[in-house]
This record gives structure tokens, C-alpha cells and sequence, in this order.
């Protein structure tokens, strides 16, 4: 006779987020700052003085989303984000077709990420002399290095990794306001006139394409509500932090698009990198250029820690309803957090970059590439989240006129988005892309189908699984 005595779950830690640590995990996940030192110029070389208007409508329809997924974060506060949300609307298989799909959007986003955080690293400690930092030793190193403590910040707890991402990013955003407002006064002085921004000659087409790229500036942004239980009066505080820091990034990524394109022109199109280049023009002090490369690194360091979490605690649901193995669903019994989810994600994140780094890549590419991986799975999740939000209401014969609407706007938005991303046909490697989201999809499913043979009642619990019902003493 067995004595062995079954596990127990110490549950996840409650109450102990507040609304500013919620809206850091939200802010970290977009990591603005990366966004902006990139993005507006793609955007520009289409759009012109049009990309404010990309950004401004980017912006409506991250909001649209953000409507509807704080919906759902008001009724079922959940540490299972989107998968469980859909649950509610699309039933089982649409919950796990949003949480894989959710969780590849994470992980590509914290994977490519830390491929920008070392590069950014190594061109930091380039600056302040230390030229001999390069070539595929240190940047294997610094993977290994900066990856490894993302995942140790994640392990130790929600509240340490959420303030060591928003800290990084607060720093970062500082640092890049100081140069705009400054190229902003000086772009004043030199006797700027602004009157070309007339909306007659924008070029509408231009505007429509930047609008992929500067969506794509959002993703993340609803990460906050993968902290229900972690969170103090989730089911206010979760929507407030959702939809005030898309709507505050919204209006930083116009403000930074404006005043790039007062600084540099027509040069926003050509320059390798806005950012320095303002810094160049405007005459900043010799001091300032490795500090703001050292805030752009430190920006995609933010964005490796908070997609984690949101990975760590989606397998953490599902390992609790047996979608994964139940050791997945039980969290440290010292820092009360998924740790094996963590490490896992982690750990594979470090791994497929180390290994594409060995294969001579550099790593922006490889930023490019996994980051383009991961939205996919986003916009996934985003446009089914969207869909479900309807059919919640309808089952409940709930009315509210706004939800069809922002809905409507939503899957549209995504559609539009994903189609603009595989035609034309893109050169190798990104025409491979979407097969590789489309096979990783295929093998989840293989695993909820063994899953749901195996335990038949396994379908049942999906998206059951929120703070008011939460087993554990966290």
C-alpha cells in the first residue's frame, strides 16, 4: 500500500498587485521604447507625414480589443487570460485555440525580444570603449546571461519582475522623452513649419499599411489580465490598467512619430537609427548616446520578463485542468509562482536563439523573424477573443450595442494585418513563417486531442479555472 501523499498546490500568490504594478506588467509587455526607436520610420517610408494617422488609428483598434477583453476580465478574473475568456463564448476547443495561440504570441515576443536586448547590450558596451565585445562567443554569452535572469526575475515573483520591467521601461521611455523634447525645441528654433501635415496630402494607401506595423507596436498590451489572481480588486483594477496604458502608449507613439519626422524629415526613411540620428543632429552630449542605446536594451529586457509571465501562467491554468501534465499546475512552494512553466519557456527561448546565433545569424534578424512568429499568435487570439465577446453576450442575452461594433473592427483589423504579412509573398526566411505558426498550432492540437482521450472530462474544466475558484493557499 502506497503512503505517498499527493501535491499540493500552493496556488498562486493573491492580492498583491495594485493597479500601477498592473499597468507596468501591461507597458512592459508593449515595450514602447523598442517600438519607437524602429517603427515610425518603417511607417514613414509609405505613410509620410501620414504615419500619425497610422498610429492614431492603431491605436482605436487596440482599444476596440482592449474593450472586450476588459469585459471579460470584469466577470471571470483569470490567471488563464484570453484562453479562458474564450472558453466562455467559443466553448473548449476555441479556449484552446486562443491559449496556444496566446501562448506562441508570448513566447515569440520574449524570444525575439532578447535577441534585441543583447545586441543593444554589446552596442552599449561598444560605446563605452570596450571594443573587443563581438563575434559569436559574447553574443551567445549574453544570451545565456540576460535570458537566464529574465527567468530568474519571473521565478521569484510577479511583483519583482513586474517592477524590474516597468522600471527598465520607465528609464528607457525617460531617457527617449528627453531626446524628443529636446529635438523638439530644436527643430522650433531652426524654424519648423508644421503646415505640411495637412491631411490633403496624405497618401491614404501608405497610411493603411502602416497601420500593420504600428498595430503591431501593441502586441502584449492586454498582458495585464493574466494576473486575476495575483492582482488587488482584479476585476476593476485588471481593465483600468488594459485600457489606460494602450491608450497612454497610443499617445506617446504620435507624440514620437511627430516629432521624428519634425527632427529628420525626409532623412526618417534612410537613417539605420532614429533615435541616434536625432541625437547626432540635435548636438546631445557626447555622454548621452550610450545611455539612451543602454535604454533601448534595457527596454527589450522588460519585454522578455512580462510576456514570460503571461506564459508561465497560461501553462499553469492548463496544467490545473489537465490540458497540460499536472505538474505543470502547481507553483513554487517558496515564491508562489509556476516555476516549471517558467523554466520550460524560458529555457527554450534561450535555446532557439543560442542555436540560430550559432548558425551565423544576426540577431535584429533574428528579432524580426521570431517576433513576426509570435504576432501571429496574437492576432489569433486577439480576433478570437473579439468573436467570443459576441457570442458571450447573445448566449446570455446580454445587450450592448458597443461590443458588435469594436468586434466587427477587431477581426477586420487582424484580418487585414495578417493578410498584409504574407502578400506579397515575402523573401525567405519570413514566406516560411506562417507554416511554422500553422505546424506549431497542429502539434498543440495533437496534444488537447490526446488530452481530451485520455481524460474525457478534461473539456469540462476549461476556462473554470479563475480567482473565484482557484484551488491553493496563494
Amino acid at each position: 500500500m502506497s503512503t505517498t501523499k499527493p501535491q499540493v498546490d500552493s496556488g498562486l500568490r493573491e492580492g498583491v498587485m495594485s493597479g500601477p504594478e498592473l499597468a507596468a506588467q501591461a507597458i512592459a509587455s508593449i515595450a514602447p521604447s523598442a517600438v519607437i526607436a524602429f517603427t515610425a520610420a518603417e511607417i514613414f517610408m509609405g505613410a509620410g507625414t501620414g504615419t500619425l494617422y497610422a498610429f492614431a488609428l492603431a491605436t482605436i483598434v487596440i482599444l476596440c480589443v482592449g474593450y472586450i477583453v476588459s469585459m471579460f476580465a470584469k466577470l471571470f478574473p483569470s490567471a488563464g487570460s484570453l484562453y479562458t475568456y474564450v472558453a466562455k463564448g467559443l466553448g473548449p476547443v476555441g479556449a484552446f485555440t486562443a491559449g496556444a495561440a496566446l501562448m506562441i504570441g508570448s513566447w515569440g515576443i520574449a524570444t525575439g525580444s532578447l535577441n534585441g536586448s543583447v545586441s543593444f547590450f554589446m552596442d552599449t558596451l561598444r560605446l563605452l570603449g570596450f571594443d573587443g565585445v563581438q563575434g559569436t562567443g559574447w553574443t551567445v554569452a549574453l544570451t545565456i546571461l540576460i535570458g537566464g535572469t529574465a527567468v530568474f526575475f519571473t521565478i521569484q515573483g510577479i511583483r519583482a519582475s513586474a517592477r524590474v520591467s516597468f522600471v527598465l521601461e520607465i528609464i528607457s521611455i525617460v531617457i527617449i522623452l528627453v531626446l524628443l523634447i529636446a529635438g523638439l525645441f530644436w527643430a522650433v528654433k531652426a524654424g519648423w513649419n508644421p503646415s505640411h501635415f495637412k491631411l490633403s496630402e496624405t497618401p491614404f494607401e501608405g497610411v493603411g499599411a502602416g497601420m500593420v506595423l504600428a498595430i503591431l507596436g501593441f502586441v502584449g498590451f492586454s498582458s495585464a489580465d493574466a494576473l486575476g489572481r495575483e492582482a488587488k480588486n482584479p476585476k476593476v483594477a485588471i481593465p483600468r490598467a488594459i485600457m489606460w496604458s494602450a491608450l497612454g502608449v497610443g499617445i506617446l507613439y504620435i507624440f514620437s512619430a511627430y516629432t521624428q519626422i519634425v527632427v529628420l524629415g525626409d532623412d526618417l526613411a534612410t537613417v539605420a537609427s532614429p533615435l541616434e540620428a536625432i541625437n547626432e543632429k540635435i548636438g546631445m552630449p557626447v555622454w548621452f548616446g550610450p545611455l539612451l542605446v543602454f535604454g533601448v536594451a534595457a527596454s527589450f529586457f522588460a519585454v522578455v520578463v512580462a510576456p514570460l509571465n503571461v506564459v508561465g501562467r497560461i501553462i499553469y491554468v492548463m496544467g490545473k485542468e489537465g490540458v497540460l501534465p499536472g505538474s505543470f499546475g502547481r507553483t513554487h512552494e517558496k515564491h508562489l509562482t509556476p516555476h516549471r512553466g517558467l523554466l520550460v519557456a524560458g529555457g527554450l527561448t534561450i535555446a532557439v536563439d543560442v542555436v540560430l546565433i550559432l548558425f551565423k545569424n544576426e540577431p535584429m534578424d533574428m528579432l524580426v523573424w521570431i517576433d513576426t512568429y509570435g504576432t501571429y499568435g496574437y492576432m489569433l487570439s486577439y480576433s478570437l477573443v473579439a468573436i467570443a465577446g459576441v457570442v458571450y453576450l447573445r448566449k446570455q442575452g446580454i445587450k450592448n450595442r458597443l461590443v458588435p461594433i469594436f468586434a466587427t473592427v477587431s477581426v477586420a483589423a487582424m484580418a487585414y494585418v495578417f493578410y498584409a504579412n504574407i502578400w506579397p509573398v515575402p523573401a525567405f526566411p519570413m514566406n516560411v513563417i506562417p507554416y511554422l505558426f500553422l505546424i506549431t498550432m497542429v502539434l498543440g492540437f495533437v496534444r488537447f486531442g490526446y488530452a481530451s482521450k485520455r481524460d474525457p472530462e478534461m473539456k469540462g474544466r476549461i476556462g473554470n479555472t479563475h480567482t473565484e475558484m482557484m484551488e491553493g493557499i496563494g
